[in-house]
């Protein structure tokens, strides 16, 4: 039995269990409305426990985590920071704003993260031009994190701080460790689609308490300690609203549970639409276990056309939300002309790669209405 057949799918729409109300109903009553309060403090301290890192600074995004990790760095104009080209664009934006210059890597087809030999490839060619690299971002893609045995004996070894961006992939593991767990820092998302929303905010969480505390004055518009507004460096608004942190911390409780569902998702769409000619799914590394986030799946190309869109089409036909995985971004017209170490993997995947409905409240009958348009669109081209 599958339900409406006109109901909307959306691709990753937030899983609301009630306990959200009762959490912010203790907000309001504690009187703290704005960028501090009791909320926050627990919000954090739970994010510390999830993650087993200590110092946590909660933002208003995870761009702005991602951008001031950047900037706790001393990341400015003139240098070069690295990241991979198959990301979101919030994971390089915040370059930008520093003033310093991206250079994209391309990704391992096994795991559609950084391929280190490629970072390699782009620091030594970095360094040969006497330029300073003075990051490495590291994204953990759609949910799965990257190889940090690797990449972080990399870092260590030309001496470059390494920046975890784990926007995507809260829940996640790699080894014994959780995603949000490795480099200098690290950045959380909460945004509404995320395993985890608090309708918006992020995290920036470290070993390093000097590196946080640095990171919250910068949050709050760098205020001196004086009893009058003083500030003698440039900060930003970047405090989270208490309310949003209550919400954060009652979802925060669930994580677990909603990451096994949406790994069941992912296994249910893999067991039904894995057999047809010309499909695949983003696999998962031996070295940890993804979140999965989002499910993602490949379909080759037609005759003269992409069977991606052409599927893509067909779901948005029967009102089910369904995306390209991101676009590489030295494809991207805002990166025009920015180096990039290969790309061709990246661009591949791009070219073939669709996002299905990984929502953890999707119920069987959703699933069932996605497999069926898929297994009959793609069994038509």
């Amino acid at each position: 039995m599958t339900d409406h057949p006109r109901k909307p799918i959306w691709l990753s729409p937030p899983d609301v269990t009630g306990t959200e109300l009762d959490a912010v109903r203790a907000a309001l009553d504690s009187g703290w409305l704005t960028g501090a309060g009791p909320q926050v403090d627990e919000f954090e301290a739970a994010i510390a426990e999830v993650i087993g890192v200590p110092h946590v600074v909660a933002v208003s995004s995870g761009t702005a985590a991602l951008h001031l990790a950047l900037r706790v760095l001393g990341v400015g104009p003139g240098d070069v920071v690295i990241c991979p080209t198959l990301t979101y664009v919030a994971s390089a934006s915040p370059i930008l704003y520093l003033g310093a210059d991206p250079v994209f890597v391309d990704c391992d087809g096994s795991s559609w993260n950084m391929d280190p030999a490629r970072l390699v490839e782009a620091i030594e060619t970095t360094l040969a031009t006497g330029r300073n690299v003075a990051a490495v971002i590291a994204v953990d893609l759609f949910g799965q994190c990257a190889d940090y045995d690797r990449i972080e004996e990399i870092c260590a070894r030309f001496g470059v701080p390494m920046v975890e961006d784990a926007a995507e992939a809260l829940g996640a593991t790699h080894g014994s460790r959780a995603a949000g767990s490795f480099g200098v820092s690290a950045a959380l998302s909460f945004n509404g689609n995320k395993i985890i929303t608090a309708s918006g905010g992020g995290a920036l969480v470290s070993r390093d308490p000097a590196m946080i505390e640095y990171a919250r004055r910068l949050a709050g518009h760098a205020r001196d300690a004086a009893s009058h507004y003083q500030h003698s460096e440039l900060g930003y608004n970047y405090q989270l609203s208490n309310l949003v942190a209550a919400v954060g911390s009652a979802q925060l409780v669930g994580l677990a549970g909603r990451v096994e569902a949406r790994r069941n998702i992912f296994d249910r769409y893999n067991a039904a639409l894995g057999d047809l000619p010309g499909v695949d799914f983003m696999p998962e590394v031996s070295w940890g276990q993804s979140s999965r986030w989002l499910t993602c799946m490949t379909v080759d190309f037609g005759a003269g056309e992409s069977r991606r869109d052409a599927l893509r089409v067909a779901l948005e036909a029967h009102a089910i939300e369904a995306r390209p995985v991101w676009k590489p971004l030295h494809l991207q017209p805002l990166f025009e002309g920015r180096a990039c170490v290969g790309g061709a993997v990246a661009q591949q995947i791009f070219e073939s790669g669709i996002c299905l409905p990984s929502g953890a409240s999707l119920t069987l009958g959703d699933q069932d209405r996605v497999i069926v348009i898929c297994r009959e669109q793609l069994a038509a081209t």
